[in-house]
């Protein structure tokens, strides 16, 4: 009797080992796909408490995205009633963003690689600073010669929680 209840315990933790082991692949896949890492995909989720105005004005339809992967939180993608603006913020650089290259994917959208040379889109006067609980960006689009200006929620600090 004490046999089978040793070889139950032994296939009861194979069993969950092998389970714990396709959970974590699972979710290895699900973070490899939403990042624009290897694949060169991003999944662009909105940022709820963004703002945003053209020439101190709200525009009628606009939405800010982010990737949600912190190595990738300074690059954004802004939709100003139906064009689309990818931003570099660390590089200082706006892209021109096609609308058949944006897939809305549930609710956010999914896109490949904006970022190329040949979409760089005129801008100047570029003007980052921290303003409390966001981060305040201006710059200067040149082709409609207007000034855009992005407020962009900082991340919430977890560091204390655990």
């Amino acid at each position: 009797m004490d046999v089978m209840r040793q070889q139950l315990k032994i296939a009861g933790h194979t069993l969950l080992v092998r389970s714990l082991l396709m959970l974590l692949a699972l979710s290895l896949a699900t973070t490899a796909s939403a990042n624009g890492g290897e694949s060169g995909r991003y999944l662009w989720k909105s940022v709820p408490a963004a703002q945003i105005k053209i020439d101190d004005k709200i525009p009628l339809a606009w939405n800010i995205f982010q990737t949600g992967q912190k190595k990738e939180a300074h690059l954004v993608l802004v939709l100003l009633g139906r064009r689309y603006i990818a931003l570099d913020i660390k590089a200082r650089v706006a892209y021109t963003v096609l609308v058949p290259d944006v897939q809305p994917k549930g609710g956010d959208l999914e896109t490949g690689n904006l970022f190329v040379q040949a979409r760089i889109l005129p801008t100047e006067s570029w003007s980052l600073r921290d303003v409390g609980m966001a981060e305040l960006i201006k710059l200067k689009l040149s082709d409609y010669g207007t000034t855009l200006q992005i407020q962009l929620p900082h991340p919430p600090d977890l560091r204390g929680l655990y």
